[in-house]
């Protein structure tokens, strides 16, 4: 028998393949024993024996071993306040969310124009007119050609058009022709409603191409800045662990009220997938920019009337704020008096006023005086701050809306 079980190793140690180990002695031939032992006597001779009985039938094969036992589910009132809460923010909110794919025009080999997906994001529906907002992102074609289409929660497909985007805000508004009892507009935080850390988040988009995905989570953090698609940094942006990834850009971003709190708009990645860090543009931006859109195509940019030095010159030469090369006519700054660049005779530049700030805030570049200028209206009374012959000037200024 422990010849046996070496064979037995042997056998598995070498696999598939059948080699008998030196040695061992199923392989090795008769031994010495066998060879010295005397020859077996032959049997006598005795009657025929009975015909052995039939084999027995064989029984039929075992029945397979059971699964895990079944679990009987709660009822429909055991589920947990929070999840139920989850699932009506989802069947009231997905109605409201929209794919939008852009389309651009390309020409094949024998130069015939032919339409092609060339991006696709998240959407939703502001009002029963057919006005749908995303983000400036997801339909920006740069130079190219292109058109967008909207496909509702009911999965009807409709051609759009752009109504007006705000790049520095990354918000856009398409509309479509759809009748009114297909669309459903999206629930809006009220202008005093409150967004504080740690409250329940839900966001709804289409990642990765696949349709009405849920995530949620918490608010990480408020009032964040970040530099957007526009190059301007958006400032109180809303930061969210909610799953955000590729195709979410201008989803809903909603409350436990299942009321709209920001657009979903970005991620801190390395990867380019979802990192638990993601954010909104808050709905205090959309709700002062939409209807701008939706009225005039562009939004009202309150202004001082100046151009100004690239800020990179300025950077280089170490200047800190904005360096004012023009003042228009008949504009705020002209009234205020402001000095703008000037060029002597012989061909040298006299430095003007340089805007450092505007009542409290400080200017260091045309970022600051962007987001500056977004907290006042026209007709707004301010004091603009210039250094003049190195020396800090304050001087009254009228802001206006500037085409």
């Amino acid at each position: 028998m422990a010849a046996l079980r070496r064979t037995t190793t042997a056998l598995v140690l070498t696999g598939s393949c059948l080699v008998c180990a030196s040695g061992i002695s199923p392989c090795a031939g008769p031994t010495r024993e066998a060879e010295a032992a005397p020859p077996p006597t032959p049997p006598a001779l005795v009657a025929p024996a009975e015909p052995p009985p039939p084999l027995p039938v064989a029984a039929p094969p075992a029945a397979p071993a059971p699964s895990t036992p079944a679990v009987q589910a709660p009822s429909a009132g055991a589920r947990l306040e929070d999840e139920q809460n989850t699932i009506d923010i989802f069947q009231a909110a997905a109605p409201a969310t929209v794919f939008v794919t852009q389309k651009r025009v390309v020409r094949d080999l024998n130069m015939r124009a032919l339409e092609v997906p060339a991006g696709s994001g998240t959407g939703f529906i502001w009002d029963r007119a057919g006005h749908i907002v995303t983000n400036y992102h997801v339909i920006d074609t740069g130079r190219a050609r292109g058109s967008y289409a909207v496909t509702l929660f009911n999965h009807k497909t409709y051609d759009a058009v752009l109504v007006g985007g705000e790049p520095k805000r990354d918000i856009a508004v398409l509309k479509i022709d759809a009748p009114a009892d297909e669309l459903t507009p999206i629930r809006v935080l009220d202008a005093d409603g409150r967004i504080d850390v740690g409250q329940k988040t839900i966001a709804i988009g289409n990642p990765f191409g696949l349709d009405h995905t849920l995530t949620t989570g918490v608010v990480s953090a408020m009032g964040r800045e970040v530099v957007g698609y526009g190059g301007i940094t958006i400032r109180d942006m809303i930061q969210t662990d909610a799953s955000i990834n590729p195709g979410n850009s201008g989803g809903p971003l909603l409350d436990s009220r299942g009321r709209l709190i920001g657009m979903n708009t970005m991620i801190f990645s390395k990867t380019g997938s979802s990192a638990g860090i993601g954010f909104a543009v808050p709905v205090t931006t959309i709700r002062r920019i939409v209807p701008q859109l939706i009225s005039t195509g562009k939004v009202e940019q309150i202004g001082l009337g100046i151009t100004f030095l690239d800020e990179s010159i300025a950077a280089r030469a170490g200047i800190k704020g904005v360096i004012i090369t023009g003042v228009a006519a008949g504009s705020p700054a002209a009234r205020a008096g402001l000095v703008p660049l000037r060029q002597t005779r012989d061909g040298g530049i006299l430095m003007g006023d340089v805007l450092v700030g505007i009542d409290a805030l400080s200017i260091d570049n045309y970022d600051d005086l962007y987001n500056a200028l977004e907290r006042y209206k026209d007709g707004d009374e301010v004091r603009v701050r210039v250094v003049r012959d190195g020396a800090v000037v304050s001087l009254p200024l009228t802001l206006a809306v500037i085409d």
